[in-house]
């Protein structure tokens, strides 16, 4: 008694022309031309500051890898398979291992969250009875570094009192 299962293959969708991101490649192919179009004026402008149109052209064209970037991770195929584990359609067989694991995770991260909430200090009262800290009649030394007023190349640290 053997059951047959028909399955159909999956047809992948191809795109023709540049692909999915047409807009990051529209947007590189612009950027592209409009640096060459700006270094061009630069060498061939006959301009005083020709130098800031070269480097300001070598920068658009830098800037431009960036939607080439966006335009080829866009386009990569990944097949179903190899995404199940990165969103979230986790397998049976390794369910409780990563139930622990996060657990132990969570733990940890609120124990380091924990530790760095201030932690409550008393508050004195002011003279006038308002609640706050009182500063009055603390020293505070400030240190400087200046040139002598003799001319002489050797810097001194000095350190003077500011009572606040």
């Amino acid at each position: 008694m053997s059951t047959s299962v028909q399955t159909e293959p999956v047809m992948e969708r191809s795109y023709g022309g540049v692909g999915r991101c047409k807009c990051s490649f529209w947007l590189a192919v612009a950027h592209d031309v409009l640096g060459v179009l700006v270094i061009m004026v630069g060498v061939f402008g006959g301009l005083v500051i020709h130098d800031v149109f070269i480097y300001g052209g070598a920068i658009i064209i830098f800037l431009s890898l960036i939607w080439w970037v966006f335009w080829y991770s866009g386009n990569i195929d990944v097949p179903p398979e190899e995404l199940e584990d990165d969103v979230g359609l986790i397998k049976t067989k390794n369910r409780r291992l990563s139930l622990a694991v996060r657990r132990v995770s969570d733990r940890l991260s609120n124990r380091i969250r924990n530790s760095f909430r201030k932690k409550s200090r008393p508050v004195e009262e002011e003279p006038s009875g308002a609640p706050g800290p009182s500063i009055s009649g603390t020293d505070i030394a400030l240190a400087t570094i200046y040139d002598s007023p003799r001319g002489s190349s050797s810097k001194e640290l000095v350190r003077e009192t500011l009572c606040v």
